[in-house]
């Protein structure tokens, strides 16, 4: 399995880096770390995540991190759709 990153989700990774660089600077690698590793592990264990709010989505969260990325199960790959901060609007 190969991990597909979306502009969109690539986008969402560099603004939660840019806020954290900014203002938890202690936190930053720490937390981009675990929510990479994470990611990578949809590799071994591609069904990990919760079902998605989406019909064919899943999500997967970083516990105590207040993150959540979606993404799908393709047949070659994963795609990460997006990753929200738990207290944000999806709509």
């Amino acid at each position: 399995m190969r991990i597909r990153w979306t502009p969109a989700a690539a986008a969402d990774l560099q603004h939660v880096s840019d806020y954290l660089k900014d203002h938890h600077p202690h936190y930053w690698q720490p937390t981009l770390r675990k929510l990479y590793v994470a990611i990578q592990s949809l590799k071994e264990w591609p069904h990990r995540g919760r079902a998605g709010r989406e019909e064919g989505t899943r999500e997967l969260l970083f516990p105590p991190l207040p993150y959540v990325a979606v993404y799908r199960v393709k047949e070659q790959s994963i795609e990460v759709l997006r990753i929200y901060h738990g207290a944000q609007n999806r709509a």
